[in-house]
């Protein structure tokens, strides 16, 4: 028997991949279609009712026509695309988390929502070790003044430098995936590394002002719920040591960033780093825009050839598995 399958990938996790590890993964004859998304050319947003997703609800509608299977990252699964897809039974999210998809309405529809556990936890564990680093040696600072011709022995001063990783306390908010990563990379440069998760019992668990009071370098990697959000303030903050370096490659709902900006422009904290904002792309005006010491990319963390290639093979072992009549591995919906 065959199956339809529409490959909506993008130009990071992109179509050849998608249909490469569905050949590889799914037994007997599958029929492809391909829908191209614009992400990360332009970027993600809220669609109808869902978050962090492309805005291509009607072209979405149109390929789904007749379609059993979707594969994508970014496309968008709304009540609307879900009304109007009659055919469709799964819907594989090769991401992290399936916030792109309506998961009451994929349920009350029959659609099954999968996702993609862990693809991206190397790059973004190795990610945030470099702008940790970069924060602390102050790199981009350096390599902008130096490719405008300056050379500045001031950043040599003593109260310009900042600490080293080895011998100081690192504290980690949230330790799983990616958090668990970080910590092992850092326990190889000989940190103290300190946790803070409810959800594990691992040496070096401490509640969350021991974290702060004791870190001088601070990660979150915690994900973004209603507990969580706000999470880090300007009390935390106040709470680490002076001359600290904080760095986010989790989620912007975690910290509060005029809270952020308030300790870079005092220094209090010697410097920060950040690959997610409360609102992306940031706007125009934006404090983070001229806050001292604080380096950013643009919510690129987990961006590897890897990730793209391991969530292609994640989400294309659950399409393997529905085609066999196997329970799925990463099931999202109720």
């Amino acid at each position: 028997m065959t199956i339809r399958v529409l490959a909506a990938g993008d130009h990071f996790v992109q179509n050849r991949l998608l249909i490469d590890a569905l050949r590889r993964e799914v037994p007997g004859e599958v029929d492809f279609r391909e829908l191209t998304l614009p992400w990360p050319v332009e970027p993600f947003g809220r669609v109808g009712e869902v978050d962090e997703a492309s805005d291509v609800e009607d072209a979405l509608i149109e390929a789904l026509r007749g379609v059993e299977v979707c594969v994508t990252q970014m496309a968008p699964l709304t009540k609307r695309v879900l009304d109007a897809s009659p055919d469709l039974r799964l819907f594989c999210v090769s991401r992290g988390g399936p916030v792109n998809a309506n998961l009451e309405a994929a349920a009350q529809a029959g659609v099954a929502v999968t996702y993609a556990p862990g693809r991206n936890a190397v790059a973004t564990a190795e990610h945030t070790l470099a702008m940790l680093l970069a924060a602390t040696r102050r790199i981009p600072q350096t390599h902008a003044d130096l490719a405008g011709g300056v050379w500045r022995g001031d950043y040599y001063t003593y109260d310009n430098v900042g600490p080293e990783l080895e011998g100081s306390t690192a504290g980690l908010i949230g330790y799983g995936a990616i958090g668990s990563r970080v910590a092992r990379m850092l326990a190889g440069f000989g940190a103290e590394v300190l946790v803070h998760d409810p959800y594990v019992d691992v040496p070096g668990k401490v509640k969350l002002p021991e974290l702060l009071e004791r870190s001088r370098f601070v990660s979150l990697h915690a994900r973004a719920t209603p507990e969580t959000t706000g999470m880090i303030g300007a009390a935390e903050i106040a709470a680490m040591p002076r001359g600290s370096v904080l760095v986010n490659c989790a989620r912007g709902a975690l910290l509060d960033y005029d809270a952020l900006c308030d300790a870079l422009e005092s220094g209090h904290l010697f410097g920060a780093a950040m690959d997610v904002f409360p609102e992306e792309p940031i706007p125009p005006g934006s404090r983070l825009l001229a806050a001292p010491n604080l380096v950013m990319t643009p919510h690129l963390a987990g961006a590897s050839k890897e990730t793209a290639m391991k969530a292609a093979s994640i989400v294309a072992a659950d399409v393997a598995r529905y085609v066999r009549g196997e329970p799925l591995a990463h099931v999202a919906t109720p």
